[in-house]
């Protein structure tokens, strides 16, 4: 995208900063009006005679540009299947059982699909209903952010169960979380102007406190010289 002197054709249909129709005009007025703007002349459309250019900032169009191209490829960008094993037998212990937990968590925040795998060992294949009840408790820890996409089911040797996000509740704890934060921080900044009052008012109670002793001094070398009269007066009789 060619700009400013970088455009060599000669007349250009310009439009100007507002969107406005310019008209044909040669490429240095052209140039000349954009610098006067402290703009750019930027050319939109080469393969269209005259050329089609527009004064703008490029640097602020750029950096919008790229910002769209961003939003655009996040928004694009395929989930991934995770998955999260619940040990190598059901005999796992339930504080590895809640950090199994907190990890299915994370992936469903971030968008992801979770596989929760319980695997058997040995005679624990006659037993599939304490991975299932397991699972299926972990699906109703994770119902506030999850939908149970496919139930639990053995395969082998394991049994699996698939989570999908629950966008409309991710996106109302997200606005919840943030409401929260904005509150915390405005009682802050409130507590803060608060301690502010009261060092300003201890300190103006200072100096009232100061002028007032001030005032008060000279009316007390007054009175301590009023009582020293009559003894001086007294003094020569005795």
């Amino acid at each position: 995208m060619r700009r400013n002197k970088e455009i060599r054709l000669s007349p250009l249909r310009v439009i100007d900063q507002d969107n406005k129709q310019v008209g044909v005009i040669e490429r240095d007025v052209a140039l000349r009006m954009a610098r006067e703007a402290g703009l750019d002349l930027v050319e939109v459309q080469a393969n269209v005679r005259p050329p089609l250019c527009k004064i703008m900032d490029f640097g602020k169009y750029k950096y919008e540009q790229s910002k769209k191209k961003n939003a655009k490829n996040k928004a694009s960008k395929t989930t991934e299947v995770k998955e999260v094993r619940l040990g190598r037998s059901v005999k796992i212990d339930s504080h590895d059982v809640a950090l199994r937990v907190n990890q299915a968590r994370k992936f469903l925040l971030e968008g992801h699909r979770v596989i929760v795998v319980q695997r058997f060992r040995g005679r624990e294949m006659a037993h599939p209903q304490i991975g299932e009840d397991r699972l299926k408790d972990i699906a109703e820890k994770l119902s506030d952010i999850a939908l149970l996409q496919s139930p639990p089911k053995m395969n082998g040797r394991q049994m699996t169960m698939t989570l999908s996000p629950d966008k409309s509740k991710i996106t109302a704890i997200r606005a919840k979380e943030e409401k929260a934060e904005r509150a915390a921080a405005a009682a802050a900044a409130a507590e803060a102007g608060d301690a502010e009052v009261a060092a300003t008012g201890a300190e103006a109670g200072d100096a009232e406190a100061a002028v007032t002793a001030e005032q008060a001094a000279p009316a007390a070398v007054e009175a301590v010289e009023e009582q020293k009269a009559p003894e001086e007066q007294q003094s020569p009789e005795a």
